[in-house]
């Protein structure tokens, strides 16, 4: 692992330090997927067909899961990958539970009654990665808060064919519209709907280059859909001192490295023994890793930031914003308050990465990239729609009218205001 100092780096150094990988790309992402959302979008069900056999290697035809069929891939998954499927849904839920929103009454001013009110979306597509890795825990993710909220509609994408355990995670969440479509095709027949693929009002999930591309069009069409959040390569940012185990630093930065050769990984600590303990540890480790070609071209990107203090720690963390930060320090809810910026925050030792991508409760879907500053872990809320509900009586209505009117005088919206003043007129002329 690169080693720098930081107070020894000039600004120019400093944001290099912090900068992302940028992907090349040997094909252009942006005109493929824009011809492959443009053709969906047009030609329906002949576009996406075609698009699934050349693709998708889909020779069948089929897209969507018969229910017979979503009973045999179920029953295919064994006992034991159920109980723990079943363990992570029950913590999940658990947590998610817990982030439903009472309405919200408050009376302002006598006479004058305003409310908040939530509820769910009415249609959501969830698309889950496959291939060689696929993302079970990320049914559950996606699944488990969208069944909490209440949606109507939701149906579930994955490339085919659609491994049996994200079939069965989709069934513990009450999904039984499951369709074996992948990368941005999968998305687009999502946003504008075919006479197969139901069109729904907003798509969440992971995804390679083409996926995430795709959201990012469709979300900018008034015909397609909102998206649950940029996305960007995995990251996991480490402040760990003197005390910290090297063996559980190496692992933590390991089980990053190993999502993809774009990870990026990133340890900020106050001792440069750890640094240098951390750093063996990680040449160990790898070499031990089945995944070890991909953790390892994710390694040679990655960096180790001496700091002068902890706190130095803190604030070089909030310019990152790192999608998963893990703090293993000697008294690390300390740092809490001073820590801002970051999608997951696991504090101590015993706090890997892994039991939030997995069982621990949190969701594992989180803003990369440094988009932890404006944008939030993903929770019951982003399967919920926000508005606004008032009730004025005639007096509350009368107690505003100055207000009112001298606020559309200084806009010179009369209408406005003459929608208050002729209803209080006629009040007025009762009397």
């Amino acid at each position: 692992m690169k080693t720098v100092v930081w107070d020894l780096l000039s600004q120019k150094e400093k944001d290099e330090v912090l900068a992302r990988p940028v992907a090349v790309m040997k094909l252009d992402v942006e005109g493929i997927v824009s011809e492959i959302t443009s053709r969906i979008k047009n030609e329906g069900d002949a576009a996406l067909l075609e698009y699934s056999r050349k693709l998708d290697h889909a020779e069948d035809g089929k897209l969507r899961l018969t229910e017979e069929e979503i009973q045999e891939k179920c029953a295919r998954v064994p006992e034991d990958l159920k109980t723990a499927l079943r363990h992570a849904r029950d913590n999940i839920a658990a947590f998610h539970e817990q982030q439903k929103i009472p309405p919200v009454t408050v009376t302002t001013q006598e006479g004058i009654t305003c409310e908040l009110h939530t509820h769910a979306v009415d249609s959501v597509g969830l698309y889950v990665p496959g291939g060689s890795a696929p993302l079970v825990s990320t049914a559950l993710m996606l699944g488990v808060p969208a069944q909490i909220a209440g949606c109507r509609k939701v149906i579930l994408c994955s490339p085919p064919p659609v491994a049996d355990e994200i079939v069965y995670a989709a069934s513990l969440c009450g999904i039984t519209e499951i369709y074996g479509i992948g990368g941005a095709q999968a998305i687009a027949a999502m946003a504008y709907g075919t006479a197969t693929v139901p069109r729904v009002d907003k798509i969440f999930g992971p995804g390679n280059a083409f996926v995430t591309e795709a959201k990012k069009q469709v979300s900018k069409d008034s015909r397609g859909a909102a998206i649950d959040m940029p996305a960007g390569p995995s990251e996991v940012l480490i402040i760990a001192d003197g005390e910290a185990d090297p063996a559980y630093v190496a692992a933590d930065l390991l089980s990053q490295a190993e999502h993809g050769p774009d990870s990026q990984t990133i340890l900020l600590t106050d001792s440069r023994k750890l640094a240098e303990e951390v750093s063996a540890a990680v040449d160990r480790q790898l070499a031990a890793l089945p995944r070890k070609d991909i953790a390892a071209r994710s390694m040679a990107s990655s960096r180790t930031v001496i700091c002068a203090d902890l706190a130095q720690a803190c604030g070089i963390s909030n310019l990152y914003a790192p999608e998963h930060l893990i703090i293993q320090t000697r008294d690390p809810r300390s740092l809490l308050p001073d820590l801002r910026n970051a999608g997951s925050i696991f504090l101590g030792a015993w706090s890997p990465e892994a039991a939030g991508d997995y069982a621990s409760g949190t969701n594992h879907t989180l803003p990369t990239y440094g988009y932890a500053k404006n944008y939030s872990s993903l929770g019951l809320a982003d399967f919920q729609r926000r508005y606004t509900v008032q009730e004025l009586t005639r007096d509350g209505l009368a107690s505003l009218e100055d207000t009112i009117v001298k606020m559309t005088n200084a806009e010179g919206l009369d209408a406005h205001q003459r929608a208050v003043t002729i209803r209080l007129g006629h009040y007025r002329e009762e009397l």
